[in-house]
């Protein structure tokens, strides 16, 4: 006799307590990831208070103080309109942490359902997701955000939705392979055996076990995602001047690496220094969620 979803929500579940600071217990042994977590939520924080910590206003330019290198009053110098290069890097954060961080939840929000409901349905549902996964797969990457940007146009909200278009296949055909294999252990058959349904066994099984690889999959993408916005911002097609970002930053002055290198070496190291922090968190958590090599 089937048992209803309302009589398995009564059944007790022994808590897990302390789950969060065993979690974080595990990734302080990373002291690489827990300094790299530490400059994000600086820079997080500086991106927040721009308009607070900024030196000078970042588009208003002084002729003459043009193209001068880093001094007592433009610490990192300034641009060919007179603006200062570190006002520009601050408030270049808010653009490149914020599209790094927004394209990856509108990637999850979009590929992890689609996965999930591909892997657990099967079926002609799942061989319709994954041809169409398959073809949007067989596109060179950077190539189709150029032509997406192109269709769009340069700006905010269309880089997010370039970003989106393509980054939700990685994340459907991870949360795909998790949800297989998952669904024929013994505590899924067990729930359908008891009248649970798709949307129950979702919620109550299958989150609980992708929700690790979900968060590392969108650490590690935050920072490819940066990487690209400033790739297009690079090739004029991301964030559109007088806005700053750090990719843009880094086009509009490369050919004057010889006579001011300033204009393109901190934007550059600044762009390094944070994708190699979200690599690093990223790592940092990936072996906190596994348990079984903190065991060893």
């Amino acid at each position: 006799m089937a048992i209803s979803e309302a009589t398995i929500e009564n059944i007790p579940v022994k808590p897990r307590t302390h789950t969060f600071l065993r979690f974080w217990r595990r990734f302080a042994r990373n002291k690489l990831a827990v300094i790299a977590l530490c400059f994000i939520i600086f820079q997080i924080i500086v991106a927040v208070f721009a308009s607070q910590i900024a030196p000078f206003d970042p588009y208003k330019g002084d002729f003459l103080a043009t193209w001068e290198t880093p001094n007592r009053f433009h610490w990192l110098g300034t641009d060919d309109l007179g603006r200062d290069v570190l006002s520009r890097l601050i408030y270049g954060a808010r653009i490149s942490i914020s599209v790094g961080i927004l394209s990856q939840l509108a990637v999850a929000l979009v590929g992890v359902p689609i996965g999930a409901i591909a892997g657990l349905r099967g079926g002609w549902l799942d061989y319709v997701v994954m041809r169409v996964i398959d073809v949007l797969s067989s596109l060179p990457t950077i190539l189709f955000y150029i032509l997406l940007m192109v269709a769009l146009g340069a700006g905010f909200w269309n880089l997010i939705l370039a970003m989106t278009l393509t980054g939700w296949i990685g994340v459907a055909r991870l949360v795909r392979g998790q949800v297989l294999s998952l669904k024929k252990m013994d505590f899924i058959r067990a729930s359908r055996a008891m009248g649970a349904g798709n949307f129950y066994i979702l919620k109550k099984h299958i989150w609980r076990n992708v929700i690790s690889n979900i968060i590392v999959a969108v650490a590690i993408g935050i920072p490819n995602a940066m990487f690209a916005e400033a790739g297009l911002s690079f090739l004029g097609l991301g964030i559109p001047a007088p806005q700053a970002s750090w990719g843009q930053m880094i086009g509009m002055y490369d050919s004057y690496i010889r006579t001011a290198w300033h204009l393109t070496v901190f934007p550059a190291s600044i762009l390094a220094l944070t994708m190699l922090s979200w690599f690093l968190v990223a790592d940092g958590i990936r072996d906190a969620f596994d348990v079984q090599s903190n065991e060893n």
